[in-house]
This record gives C-alpha cells, structure tokens and sequence, in this order.
C-alpha cells in the first residue's frame, strides 16, 4: 500500500458531495501489528467490508470520494483524539471508558485487540501518519465544496453488523436496512436527512433514524449546518449485500450499489 487514503476526484460535473468511507480498509502496517492480539477474521469482521465498492459510481456522480485503506484496529478514524483510556493507551485517564476508541482494545466479539496498551509514542505515530492527514483532506474538501457551491455535504459511509451486539446496547436486535445518523437531525439541513430517507424508502429498505448510531465523530465535528457544513452518517446493514460469516458479496450487492450511486446523485441536487 503506498498512501493511507485516497481521494477520488469527480468524473462527471462536481457536486457538493463529499463521500466519506473510514472503515472499509483491511492494512495493518507493522509496527501497529505487533501491537495485535485480534485474529484476522476479526480485521475482516469489525471492517466496513465492500462499502468503498458500493458507493464507485459516486465519482460519475460529481461526488468526492476519500477512503481509508487502513484498518480501524489501527485507528479509528471515526473517534476523537481524545478517546482513549488507560487499558488502550499508557498514561490516559483510568476513569474513561474507550473499549472501542481511537484504539480499539476489544472486538465487536468482545476478543482482545491489544497484547497491551498501546504507549503514547506509538499513539502520536499513528496520529501523525494516518489519523491528522486524514481529517485534514476532509477540511480541505468541506472548504473547497463549500467555496464553488456555497455548501457541502457528507455522506459518512459505514455499514453494520445486521443484529445487534451487547456492547451497542442491543444484543440480538433485529436492525434496520438503513440507518441516518444526525445526532437528533443536527448535523444537516432538514433536506438532506429526508432526501437520505425518501431514497432509501424508494428503494424498498426500511429506515430507523439515529437507532442505534446516532453518528460519530465526522458527523459531530463537521456537521455544521449554519456554517453550510452538513453531515449525515449512513449505516447499511450488511445482510443486504453480504455474507456477515463468509465476508463474501451476495445477490443483493447490485441492488444496494444501485442505491448508493442513486443516493449520491440525488443528495448532489439538494439544496439546503
């Protein structure tokens, strides 16, 4: 791998979209290695397998694309800098609660990511190399969309275990197909949350609105709307397009492309 992320310029008219896709890289670079204890099922598992091959066409679309290639067990890039307790980095404040953090230290499965806390030089590395480049190409992008069309807006793509685990509160519930996270429709324009809506509706999927993510860290930080800034993270179940045990695509995959490239198109035609 030679870059940690990679951004995709439009190839048909711009548009004010931005799609963002954090999770769905599987690289572990080697110092970060051999920090781990997780097996490699895991790295597959608690990945956001497919997502960037879901939304190719948003490009075609007029739509940015920036996607990570590394592995969030690396570091999450959907977390602050500050999310981070004792158990997954030395020296941070015991009294935190960051099981799942920029530093992962635990499994969606509950198994152990970390042999041992991670020290603060390797934390700063990772920060360093592949978290702050990261989030500032986003900046860049949210400055530039908003300067040639007076607003952006993101979509944060992420897919989701189908049912849900005990350490999201929901074990064993049954989840949506699509899940808008806007953190109580604050972090975009009323338009955009019910044009994401009314897409996935056309589209036959159910929809359950910040249940049971409300958005994460791009979508607090970025979303802004009175600064034209908007933001809305959008969760897929994965039964629709694969295989949650073999990680493989199923029939459903062409559908649920269809849909992003449809969702990217129409968001590029919002106004807020």
């Amino acid at each position: 791998m030679n870059e940690p992320f990679s951004v995709v310029e439009p190839s048909g008219e711009e548009t004010p979209v931005i799609v963002e896709i954090p999770h769905a890289g599987l690289w572990v670079d080697g110092p970060a290695l051999a920090t781990l204890a997780a097996p490699a099922r895991s790295i597959g598992r608690d990945a956001d397998l497919w997502v960037d091959e879901l939304y190719a066409n948003a490009p075609a679309q007029g739509a940015t694309m920036i996607v990570s290639h590394v592995s969030r067990y690396v570091v999450d890039l959907n977390r602050s800098e500050k999310d981070v307790d004792a158990e997954s980095v030395e020296g941070a404040p015991a009294s935190a609660r960051a099981t799942r953090g920029i530093v992962w230290r635990l499994t969606s499965e509950g198994t152990r990511v970390l042999d041992a806390p991670l020290s603060r030089r390797e934390l700063a590395r990772r920060l360093d190399t592949f978290y702050r480049p990261y989030h500032g190409a986003i900046a860049e992008l949210i400055v530039r969309k908003r300067k040639r069309f007076g607003h952006a807006i993101v979509i944060a793509a992420h897919s989701m275990p189908s049912v849900g685990r005990a350490a999201n509160g929901d074990a064993q519930i049954h989840r949506a197909d699509v899940v808008p996270g806007t953190r109580g429709r604050t972090s975009a324009s009323a338009r955009f949350i019910d044009a994401v809506d009314a897409e996935a509706r056309a589209a036959g999927f159910s929809v359950s609105h910040d249940n049971p993510y409300q958005g994460g860290f791009t979508t607090m930080h970025y979303g802004r709307p009175k600064e034209a800034a908007h933001v809305v993270q959008v969760e897929l179940a994965r039964r629709l397009y694969m295989d949650e045990m073999t990680l493989q695509k199923n029939a459903g995959f062409t559908r649920v492309r269809s849909f992003c490239t449809e969702l990217v198109a129409r968001l590029g035609k919002v106004r807020p």
